[in-house]
């Protein structure tokens, strides 16, 4: 590829690939897990490229990063990797540097693991910490949460591979949809209305039209030119508020957290999953949430104890049934459990599993 000649979008990716994987791109034969958290390829020229996968919790301060970046100096040339989960993956060539390095990871309070039969770190959004439509946080979760199941990230002692997600709200910039086990932020009531304000800071048709379900239309309050909201088509996105301030959304009484379950991306064994509802709701309680750590802790459990090797969460349910995973659980099967949505199961193909009917 010809150099660049502008700054118009990213350099190219192979400007940063180590040289083993640039001299065996494509030659990669095999792949195994050694050890918990360690990782070989072998290349067809007998090449090979260790790969060390140390947990992080995705917002760090620059003094994390100069000592993840130091460690990448002295044991694996400078080269290094952050996952979509948010997992740092040290790339080594020297094989006697993988003790040393998981020696100084560990001795600075870092986990190693994430591999095969274990959970990996858990993809989030933003939660309070920057997201505007939030119903809950998400780096608070996510540090409770994984620091009660943090054995199964250093251990492979899992039925199968278990992948948690959390999303902040509905809009679900999360994994939420296609995880094992998914925390995602719930509003319960729709947008506050401040009349008051709505035709100085917002243009009323941009509102209208953001609306995806159609539940805003205009109205006159007190002689103004304002909005209304129809809350029985609110879907509590908060669209409206991303172009109007004067609709905000959050509401701390109300706000806060379900539980879902079975979905997966892997098209291995089964094809791929929606994540369906467990725990319609459980209150925001930081900055622990312990509610919410139990009843993960608790879905985790009972899938360990019953799944077949290699069984996903949505797989070992689907074998069960649904009323078995409700009983084993102890969740309440409440109205809010029953699907009435139909039609996106029938539009949507989720797996590149091909059907061939026979020849007539």
């Amino acid at each position: 590829m010809t150099e660049r000649l502008t700054d118009i979008g990213p350099p190219h990716y192979e400007k940063f690939l180590p040289p083993v994987v640039k001299e065996n791109y494509g030659k990669w034969k095999y792949h195994e897990i050694l050890k918990p958290g360690v990782m070989v390829h072998v290349s067809e020229s007998g090449a090979k490229l260790f790969t060390v996968r140390m947990a992080s919790p995705r917002l760090l301060a620059t003094d994390t990063i100069r000592w993840i970046a130091d460690l990448a100096e002295k044991y694996c040339g400078g080269y290094l990797r952050w996952t979509s989960r948010n997992n740092v993956e040290f790339l080594l060539t020297d094989e006697s540097n993988i003790d040393p390095l998981i020696g100084e990871i560990k001795k600075n309070g870092f986990i190693i693991g994430g591999m095969g039969n274990s959970i990996s770190n858990i993809v989030h959004t933003q939660g309070w910490v920057h997201c505007h439509s939030s119903a809950t946080d998400a780096s608070g979760i996510v540090k409770a949460v994984m620091d009660d199941l943090s054995q199964h990230f250093e251990n492979m002692d899992l039925p199968g591979k278990l992948r948690i997600a959390l999303a902040c709200c509905l809009n679900m910039c999360g994994a939420v949809h296609c995880s094992d086990i998914a925390i995602l932020g719930t509003h319960q009531r729709p947008p506050r209305i401040e009349h008051d304000t709505l035709d100085k800071f917002c243009e009323i048709p941009n509102v209208v039209s953001a609306c995806p379900t159609a539940a805003i239309r205009p109205a006159t309050v007190d002689g103004k030119p304002s909005v209304e909201v129809l809350e029985e088509n609110c879907m509590y996105c908060g669209n409206c508020y991303t172009v109007c301030p004067s609709m905000p959304l959050n509401n701390a009484e109300t706000d806060g957290i379900s539980i879902w379950v079975g979905g997966k991306v892997s098209d291995a064994r089964s094809i791929p999953k929606f994540s369906k509802l467990a725990i319609p709701f459980i209150p925001n309680n930081p900055p622990r949430w312990p509610e919410v750590v139990e009843a993960v802790h608790n879905i985790v459990d009972v899938w360990a104890k019953n799944a077949k090797k290699y069984e996903r969460m949505g797989d070992w349910i689907e074998r069960i049934g649904w009323p078995e995973f409700f009983r084993l659980t102890g969740i309440e099967f409440t109205k809010y459990h029953i699907d009435d949505f139909k039609h996106a199961g029938l539009s949507f193909k989720r797996t590149a599993q091909m059907r061939h009917l026979p020849e007539e």
